[in-house]
């Protein structure tokens, strides 16, 4: 992991920048959905989701609509639930990584789950079109497919940081994965099962609960190695 020392000083820079700007992130985006959030609370209507809503239908095609069909399945809790088993199961096996890293995966995909069901229930905002085909049922706001592939796909893209792997194979399974996140997040606004407002509501929350768990967790693996490192 990026933390390999005892003491703050061993901290290195990489370690050090993470964090900063995990918080930074963290406080970035906890502001953006309180804002949004107020605004759906009044029933503010959204200038930038009529416009989403005209790009779609200028562009709908039914190859488009076959691809987004898709690629919104890798965002759906029946796909996420599979995919965390399936990571849970290789985090307990594997050598490579601290035990704390499941725990604190588990955190990060269960809690994700109760907030985003206490967030639809709080705001109970209207979808713009209910498709039970593409999990288009229960309230809109925020997106449970974007809150759900950002935590998943994101804590993806923290563990291949972590890893050995290359720079390059680093960059190429990140960008892969972030533009999965993205696409995501793309396929329910053009499905019209949810408004923009509600993906980037789910992104920004989805990030920041993210962070907060892989913040934890840099902190909970330093604690360990000092306190491994003081036994000896």
């Amino acid at each position: 992991m990026f933390f390999t020392g005892t003491k703050l000083s061993d901290l290195s820079k990489a370690s050090v920048i993470t964090i900063l700007g995990g918080f930074i992130s963290i406080g970035l985006a906890f502001y953006f959905f309180v804002e949004l959030a107020g605004e759906v609370l009044e029933e503010e209507k959204f200038a930038v989701d009529k416009w989403a809503t005209d790009v779609v239908m200028a562009i709908r095609t039914g190859g488009l609509g076959t691809f987004f069909g898709w690629v919104t399945e890798l965002g759906s809790v029946r796909w996420i639930v599979i995919a965390s088993i399936i990571l849970a199961i290789y985090l307990l096996l594997s050598s490579l990584f601290s035990r704390w890293v499941l725990v604190y995966f588990a955190v990060n995909m269960l809690g994700i789950s109760a907030l985003t069901k206490v967030l639809k229930l709080s705001f109970e905002r209207s979808r713009p079109e209910v498709l039970a085909e593409y999990d288009g049922t229960g309230f809109s706001f925020p997106s449970g497919h974007s809150t759900g592939a950002i935590t998943y796909y994101g804590f993806l893209i923290y563990l291949v940081l972590s890893s050995s792997l290359s720079k390059q194979w680093k960059w190429g399974l990140n960008l892969f994965l972030g533009l999965v996140i993205l696409l995501i997040g793309i396929s329910r606004v053009y499905l019209g099962v949810h408004y923009l407002t509600d993906i980037a509501a789910g992104f920004t929350f989805g990030l920041a609960w993210l962070l907060v768990c892989i913040s934890a967790l840099e902190v909970t693996l330093w604690n360990q190695r000092r306190r491994q490192k003081g036994g000896k």
